[in-house]
């Protein structure tokens, strides 16, 4: 698996690239947590994400596909008594409906054959009155572009590539209403869409 032979390295490749959308997209998905929300974050990767959320909620599932990024995560969050580490595949989560409180899954979005099939399960297992936050990269303009061009080649494997635009019309074309959007913007931005569970 591609993810798993990066695994070691990633980390240190996304700040050296985009260290400041990175940390961005941290500190706002973490804006949306609370001090008692059981959280579920997909694709956790190496714990870009989770390391902030993990100190303002009551307890933290973190589940990715790759069990080398899962490793990488659990090393570089080790000072967090809160978080639990599974593998799980984003398109079939094995939890019941209505499990969780918050549930982010940081840019992976653009990276699946079902985006949808996956944005369906995030919701599935969501509480109602809680929150779905999606951080995906986006374009803006053809520089960003060619970045996300050669990072495709790398073996990364953009499954859309999707510019603000594209990505409002993705959640509503899903009939998602109750959508808002965050913009960290920088090398390669990224857009945090934030979905309010009626």
């Amino acid at each position: 698996m591609f993810w798993d032979k990066v695994a070691f390295g990633y980390e240190q490749f996304e700040k050296a690239i985009n260290g400041r959308v990175t940390l961005m997209m941290g500190v706002k998905t973490a804006a949306f947590i609370e001090e008692g929300d059981e959280v579920l974050e997909c694709a956790c990767g190496t714990g870009l994400i989770s390391r902030h959320i993990a100190p303002k909620c009551r307890t933290l599932t973190a589940v990715d596909l790759s069990v080398k990024m899962l490793a990488q995560a659990e090393k570089n969050c080790a000072q967090f008594d809160n978080i639990r580490f599974f593998k799980a595949d984003i398109t079939h989560l094995k939890c019941r409906d209505e499990r969780f409180d918050k549930v982010v899954a940081g840019n992976v979005i653009h990276l699946l054959d079902d985006s949808e099939a996956a944005v369906r399960e995030l919701m599935r297992v969501c509480k109602k009155g809680g929150k779905v936050i999606i951080p995906t990269y986006v374009s803006v303009s053809p520089k960003q572009m060619l970045m996300y061009d050669l990072i495709d080649k790398t073996g990364a494997k953009f499954k859309r590539m999707f510019t603000l635009d594209t990505y409002k019309q993705f959640f509503a074309d899903m009939g998602l209403e109750n959508v808002r959007f965050e913009i960290a913007d920088g090398v390669m931005p990224c857009v945090l869409a934030v979905i309010d569970k009626q």
